[in-house]
């Protein structure tokens, strides 16, 4: 393929296999389109998935996707540690190759047309938000599905495509955006204080004049015990992982709470993995043409 788009829609189901399944389906044995990756969390009762492919071919997986979504989830009865809007709650595009930002949008407005058809409530979002209001994702998915029918009565949070005024009564709202590659990493905590991981989400976020890269939430692993901070770092390459790893294990010192743990969500670059090893091997005059996979991608 000459022109390559990756898509990482979320959707709010990570417990019932038989749906997720469904879900995963609609982006296999499709032409010009690859399935990368998808991974479900029971906690947060979420499920990412990762494809990539021609732009046009991208559109009908896609919209396959939302009307599985469409047809059995009920947010409802939904429940779960991230915050979620919609059945399909997100649905990023992100240029790879060949791609400008301006046609990336160009999608995402298309798609979002398709999404809206459905009668479903569509929010464009970073890149392609249609005000300035409503580039950030925490502030469109704000009050979540149960305050989105009270939220789109304002005047300002009409949604962009689909209904104006209310969200669908089972699917809720999805965000469609434009972005450039960001890292979703979470940093697990040896203590199962929520308290603890929200003071330390506060410290380490952009918004509460942490880190200019990276937001933040405390979250609750109760199948394990222990808490977590889950991240996304929305330009890694000018806030790395290994600050907001630092950060965090600095700001847990206070309550004699340790890092135990780390993981990655989702698909990430390379550089943003080297940069950590750089740096924690303490590697001097690194290059990535020393790593053997991108010398044979040449």
């Amino acid at each position: 393929m000459n022109r390559i788009m990756e898509v990482v829609p979320n959707f709010s189901e990570g417990r019932n296999m038989e749906v997720i399944e469904k879900i995963v389906n609609c982006f296999r044995n499709r032409d010009q389109v690859k399935l990368l990756d998808y991974s479900s969390d029971k906690d947060h009762n979420r499920t990412v998935v990762t494809v990539v492919g021609d732009p046009e071919a991208l559109k009908a997986p896609l919209l396959d996707a939302v009307k599985v979504a469409l047809e059995n989830i009920d947010m409802n009865q939904h429940s779960g540690e991230h915050p979620r809007m919609g059945a399909m709650d997100v649905c990023p595009f992100i240029p790879v190759k060949g791609i400008t930002m301006a046609e990336t949008i160009t999608l995402a407005q298309e798609v979002g047309t398709l999404i809206g058809n459905l009668d479903i409530p569509v929010f464009l979002y970073e890149k392609a938000a249609s005000s300035p209001e409503r580039e950030n994702l925490a502030k469109v998915r704000k009050g979540q599905f149960e305050g989105m029918p009270e939220k789109m009565k304002d005047p300002a949070w009409k949604a962009d495509f689909g209904p104006k005024d209310g969200p669908h009564e089972t699917f809720g709202c999805v965000a469609v955006g434009a972005r450039m590659p960001l890292v979703a990493f979470n940093v697990n905590l040896d203590t199962n204080d929520l308290n603890v991981a929200d003071y330390i989400a506060k410290r380490v976020r952009h918004i509460g004049g942490g880190l200019r890269f990276v937001k933040a939430m405390g979250v609750e692993l109760k199948e394990r015990n222990i808490v977590q901070i889950s991240m996304n770092l929305t330009d890694y390459t000018k806030t790395s992982i290994y600050q907001a790893v630092e950060m965090v294990r600095f700001e847990a010192k206070r309550y004699g709470v340790s890092v135990i743990g780390t993981e990655v969500i989702g698909l990430l670059p390379m550089a943003a993995l080297i940069q950590s090893a750089e740096y924690y091997m303490g590697i001097e005059n690194f290059s990535m043409d020393q790593v053997l996979e991108t010398r044979i991608m040449e």
